[in-house]
């Protein structure tokens, strides 16, 4: 009898230890997504108070009165509209280049033998370890001497033929599909470029969605370069005419200020949660072919 009670307490005791530390696991990162949270939570209330709000009582919680004003004057004062539309084609421009050029550089450092395809593939991954501050100053001068300064061109050519972290996830996905599907193919004559727009580029739609939001998302958020290439105000950014914003109004109208970083931030935050869970997944499933 005394060890039947032990048999069937011991489990008891288990499931309550383990249903005790998933909750404190569910608390902790509860608390720490809200403390992510609360930046962006004050950035969005801040935007709605009005300026004599902000003048007298600037650490109430609540709006009073309520206004809509400071997106109104926020999206009048400076040329958002064209902003917006600089970094909208920037970033389709940069992903559609980014991935038509790492699907084919990741198909043939999986799938293509030839000498030296692997110390040249690290070399090429390497130079992701490298800050762009290092080079930046010949990265300007190179622009400088191709025309391409206080130009789209210097923010759209080099991110689309040469993104290292595309090639390699790319690559990743390559290495997880089925060498059969190729080998069949080539047994019925298809040459390398009928296998790769056929067969491997249809089974890589997962890992080029997950792409694509990366890319789109680095791009509307790059700052420096834009910082450094772009002299012309009609040619600014999102991020570059916000941080000039700032520079004009940041020391008076901080409503002003959080309601145009609202305006530059939302769409992006939209993108991320609509395509979380692709980037996730398809994360995961880009290493199950690694080697």
């Amino acid at each position: 009898m005394t060890t039947t009670v032990r048999n069937v307490s011991a489990p008891a005791h288990s499931r309550i230890g383990s249903r005790a530390r998933a909750g404190v696991l569910h608390i902790v990162l509860l608390a720490g997504g809200l403390v992510m949270v609360f930046p962006f939570l004050w950035m969005l209330i801040t935007s709605f108070k009005s300026l004599p709000q902000l003048l007298h009582d600037p650490l109430s919680v609540w709006p009073h009165p309520f206004t809509l004003q400071n997106y109104v004057d926020a999206w009048n004062d400076v040329p958002f509209g064209i902003a917006y539309w600089n970094t909208i084609y920037i970033a389709i421009l940069v992903v559609v280049g980014t991935l038509v050029t790492a699907a084919m550089a990741g198909y043939a450092f999986a799938r293509i033998p030839f000498r030296g395809s692997r110390p040249l593939f690290v070399l090429f991954l390497a130079t992701q370890m490298i800050p762009m501050q290092v080079t930046l100053i010949p990265f300007y001068f190179l622009m400088a001497k191709l025309g391409w300064v206080d130009s789209h061109l210097a923010l759209i050519v080099p991110a689309a033929l040469a993104n290292p972290f595309a090639v390699f996830l790319m690559r990743q996905f390559v290495l997880s599909l089925p060498r059969e599907l190729e080998e069949a193919a080539l047994v019925d004559g298809a040459g390398r470029w009928r296998i790769f727009w056929s067969i491997i580029l249809p089974n890589l739609r997962p890992g080029l969605g997950a792409l694509a939001i990366i890319v789109a998302l680095s791009t509307w958020n790059n700052f420096l370069l834009p910082l450094v290439i772009l002299n012309s105000e009609g040619k600014f950014t999102v991020p570059l005419l916000l941080q000039s914003f700032r520079g004009q109004f940041g020391s008076v109208n901080y409503g002003l200020i959080m309601a145009a970083s609202a305006v530059a931030t939302i769409p992006m935050l939209v993108a991320f949660i609509i395509g979380q869970r692709k980037i996730i997944g398809s994360m995961a499933a880009s290493g199950l072919g690694g080697r």
